[in-house]
């Protein structure tokens, strides 16, 4: 705690609130799958036969789609099942109830624009089982079983999926609510009891098959069902209409209407994704535990290595394996469990069959079950067969990661709180005289006058214009914190604004909804009113955010939404919406909507030209499109370091390539080895940001003594050394939705070895990092995969043949990088104390050979901050090629056309022998020999000169 300052009451509540005895997180605070009624509800249905048939005869066959009806045995409840093959091999599955007496929310402004459908042709019919293409002459089929209802998608003769196997398709009707609880609790057990006895036994062989209602009509209690639907006098299903946790009951006005439907993978043992969990790359199985859960909570230092929910939430999960690569988007913005089970000996007579027919034994299969509270099952099969080809299927769907301004791929420097503006400028002065690069420094919630956002301290950021002038005059940008949740004061101008328009989410009963957060009471914006994200946009015009300029960016936390007076502290999930909606239905969207309103208002205070910059914590499916996001509130342990690496990769996984660990860790005080080690992760990280609690010590680089700052000082340079290596990283990700940060197994797709590996990874195609994160580590074991390929180290330019295990020794100042044979990495190597100020310093060319003597390698290169590489096309995207001894290079978007005056400085080249002469061959002109130096493996060649922009060719003879 800073001399002189009393901890915050608030501080004081939100502990209270979210955690237990060493300041880590009270569980006891956070539901159970036991405690959610939903979830216990579904998790209670054994695997078995299921209650639903599909009526094959309804079969409609639509130009786009396939529509088949499905009804539910023990409720006579009809549903709609469409079905659709998009172009890009992807299968889209929707569930929908035929005649709801009121609309189900159905997740909105996350998809692009509509892919197109391609034409579904029935192959034939065999009893009670339909097959259908999956697009003309496609090698996908669906093959749909009526009863009881099943799914199995085939790859040729490979069955690679089955939806409802297991028979756990779950659809909770709509239905009124009767007039007392006893009534309730009779239909509600009853209904119940009939599905789960569908579970436990056969039903007559000739009992009646009842047809839907053609009209839906509903029973004397206002139940869709069948005729015989009474609700008899049983005890109430606990959790239906109302549910309570701890001091909150949660009004459920529409009763029970979650939806659940399971997947099995055959073939698959492994699975990632459905980020944001502290836990492996690769899920566990979640037999004998909890599922996995997607609610975004604000969870104070949470634990590792648990399906705890933390603040955002992507419900995209990855399987991997010998089949290939499959992905399920599972499209509900409402709280979800995810249940992952492993099973071989349970697999259908199909299952086997088709293992029989494919020459082998018994395979591994796992099992995914998907339960949300609301909405409708609404899922996207991504359907491969390649890693890469996944990434670009979800990124068609939901979008891919927004290109970065430049100077966010640099160092930002935050903590909770700096001071004052001499605080600020003093620190910035720091990173000068230690030599450490810098790009933002960052202003928690104390900068604001008495937390109330838009607005600058008017004791300790009076001039907040000539502060931010001053960063700018060094090439340094701010970022400042900007919350969803206002402070309720009348004489606090955004408040009266929001109230006078009605832009606030309301209670159950139409006021207001206020609750508690930093400011004491607050309001929250209802982000989902497109109306209210113009007018949040609007507030970061200059003349609306007053003192903030051009350099002045922003950060969204909290908003999961993040209420310390609400349950699971979070807003109550009968708040209403605009349109009606509760805040059960939308949950998990609430986040994505501030990033995306605060990023719309940075474009507009700039007239559209200007790139945003914001950080969110909260995030969902499509919030890739909108900024960067980082992994939360962790601590100063190891264990908090190395899960930053698996956490990263899920989040690269849903597409969310800008991701980061606070650096050092945000609570707790680091020791030197590991604020080291951090640095030097995080250098390697897409987003590279130190930030600390208000409670730490004080831990800018230069605080440690010499030594340490210098260890920082290497880290932080080699990460921009690297910049337009992950600037052209992060182009490629934006154009073609491929990761920056990415597993092994997505380069090395048939390679075993890396499907569990998360210590390690991949920066785009061509450098494998491996972090030192053990404490005292001596050195660390690098798998260097793929059959036959050469890896370099960086460092000492040593290569080494794959696939192999390689020890390698390491001190407190290394962290081994190698670069992959057959690639060039493009570096800037002069130090410089921001992005900005690196503008027109020359190229190094790092050529790394492959076994053939091949590379390939591209650079990307605009102004850093502007749509013109878009709307004007003024940009260089230069390729760069050795084959044959020759080093190539040429535009690989001639439609581009930036003026630069960066210039080639310096090749080198790893894994060539040493030639007779080295010649310059530019466009037209006449042959010059260039200067060159072999030592060891590496031959260096000095100063080409030529214009990064030109083709030219370098001859090795």
């Amino acid at each position: 705690m800073a001399p002189g300052r009393r901890r915050p009451l608030l501080l004081l509540l939100w502990a209270a609130l979210c955690v237990g005895p060493g300041l880590a997180v009270d569980r006891s605070n956070f539901k159970t799958c036991e405690q959610s009624g939903f979830c216990r509800r579904q998790r209670a249905i054994p695997p078995g036969r299921s209650p639903y048939r599909a009526l094959l005869d309804s079969l409609q066959l639509l130009p786009d789609a396939a529509r088949i009806q499905l009804l539910n045995e023990a409720t006579k409840v009809p549903l709609m099942l469409e079905l659709r093959g998009l172009r890009g091999n992807i299968t889209r599955i929707r569930i929908t109830e035929l005649n709801p007496p009121r609309p189900r929310f159905e997740v909105p402004d996350v998809l692009m624009d509509e892919i197109p459908a391609e034409p579904l042709e029935v192959l034939g019919r065999d009893g009670d089982t339909l097959e259908l293409s999956l697009g003309p002459g496609g090698p996908h089929r669906l093959l749909v079983t009526g009863s009881p209802f099943r799914m199995d998608l085939l790859r040729g003769r490979r069955l690679l999926c089955s939806v409802n196997a297991r028979g756990l398709l779950v659809f909770e009707h709509q239905r009124q609510r009767p007039h007392s609880l006893m009534d309730i609790g009779g239909w509600v057990g009853r209904a119940w009891d009939k599905i789960s006895a569908l579970f436990h036994r056969d039903p007559p062989q000739d009992a009646p098959q009842d047809p839907p209602s053609e009209n839906g009509a509903t029973n004397e209690d206002g139940a869709t069902g069948g005729a015989d639907e009474k609700p008899p006098d049983n005890e109430e299903e606990p959790g239906a209409w109302e549910e309570t946790f701890k001091t909150h009951t949660d009004s459920k006005p529409y009763g029970p209407m979650s939806v659940g439907l399971d997947f099995s993978l055959p073939g698959f043992e492994h699975v990632y994704g459905i980020p944001e969990h502290a836990e492996s790359l690769r899920l566990r199985s979640t037999q004998g535990g909890d599922p996995y859960r997607l609610y975004n909570l604000d969870v104070f230092q949470y634990e590792l290595h648990t399906p705890m929910a933390l603040y955002g939430s992507v419900p995209l999960l990855w399987a991997h394996g010998p089949p290939g690569t499959l992905g399920i988007f599972w499209l509900n913005a409402a709280e979800t469990w995810v249940d992952i089970g492993s099973n071989t000996a349970g697999k259908t007579l199909l299952g086997k069959l088709l293992d029989y027919m494919q020459g082998g034994g018994e395979t591994p299969q796992t099992d995914v079950r998907w339960m949300s509270e609301n909405g409708v099952l609404d899922v996207f099969l991504l359907l491969g067969p390649a890693p890469h080809d996944v990434a670009r299927q979800y990124g068609t769907l939901t979008g891919t990661q927004a290109l970065p301004p430049l100077f966010s791929l640099g160092y930002h420097q935050s903590r909770w709180n700096y001071r004052d503006e001499e605080d600020v400028l003093a620190v910035e002065r720091g990173f000068d005289r230690a030599a450490v690069p810098l790009d933002v420094l960052w202003l928690d919630i104390e900068h604001a006058h008495g937390k109330r956002y838009f607005t600058w301290d008017p004791t300790h950021f009076p001039h907040p214009r000539d502060m931010l002038r001053r960063l700018a005059d060094k090439k340094r940008k701010m970022v400042s914190i900007v919350d969803p949740h206002i402070k309720v004061d009348p004489d606090y101008r955004v408040h009266n604004e929001l109230r006078a328009r009605g832009f606030y989410v309301k209670t159950k009963d139409g006021s207001d909804y206020e609750g508690w957060c930093w400011p004491g009471s607050t309001a929250y914006p209802d982000f989902t009113n497109p109306e209210m994200r113009e007018w949040w946009a609007s507030m970061f015009a200059y003349d609306q955010y007053e003192g903030s300029t051009e350099t002045l960016f922003t950060w969204n936390d909290m908003n999961e939404p993040s209420v310390f007076s609400g349950p699971e502290v979070t807003m109550h999930k009968d708040a209403r919406h605009r349109g009606g909606w509760e805040h059960r239905d939308l949950h998990n969207l609430y986040g994505l909507y501030v990033q995306m309103a605060t990023a719309e208002g940075q474009i507009r205070r700039s007239g559209g030209r200007q790139r945003p910059f914001v950080l969110s914590r909260a995030f969902f499916a499509g919030s890739q499109r909108y900024g960067a996001v980082w992994t939360g509130d962790n601590a100063a342990e190891w264990g908090h370091l190395r899960i930053s690496i698996p956490m990263c990769l899920s989040f690269a996984l849903a597409a969310l390539s800008f991701c980061g660990a606070d650096v050092g860790g945000f609570f707790q005080n680091p020791d030197t080895e590991l604020l080291v080690r951090w640095y030097q992760a995080g250098a390697f990280q897409p987003f590279f940001r130190a930030h600390a609690h208000l409670d730490t010590v004080r831990r800018e680089p230069w605080l440690f003594g010499e030594e340490v700052a210098g260890l920082i000082r290497h880290a932080v340079r080699r990460r921009y050394a690297l910049l337009p290596f992950w600037y052209t990283a992060f182009y490629r990700s934006h154009r073609h939705a491929l990761p920056v940060m990415r597993p092994l197994w997505m380069e090395f797709p048939e390679d075993t070895a890396t499907f569990a590996m998360d210590d390690q990874y991949m920066l785009d195609r061509a450098l494998l990092v491996h972090p030192v994160t053990e404490q005292g580590a001596r050195g660390v074991h690098v798998y260097l995969p793929g059959k036959d390929e050469v890896w370099y180290d960086v460092d000492s330019h040593q290569q080494h043949v794959a696939p192999q295990t390689l020890y390698v020794p390491v001190t407190l100042s290394s962290v081994p990088v190698f670069q992959r044979g057959g690639t060039v990495v493009p570096r800037q190597e002069r130090p410089r104390r921001s992005t900005e100020c690196m503008r027109g310093d020359p190229y190094t060319l790092h050529v790394a050979l492959s076994p053939q003597g091949t590379a390939e390698g591209d650079l990307f290169l605009d102004d850093g901050e502007s749509f013109a590489y878009d709307t004007e096309r003024r940009f260089l995207h230069r390729r760069f090629s050795f084959a044959n001894g020759t080093l190539t290079a040429s535009s690989a978007d001639p439609q581009g056309s930036f003026p630069s005056s960066s210039w080639l400085e310096r090749v080198v080249i790893l894994g060539a022998p040493k030639p007779s002469s080295v010649l310059l061959r530019p466009p037209g002109g006449p042959e010059t020999p260039l200067h060159f130096q072999l030592e060891g493996p590496t031959l260096t060649l000095r100063k080409p000169g030529v214009p990064i922009g030109a083709d030219w060719e370098i001859v090795l003879r």
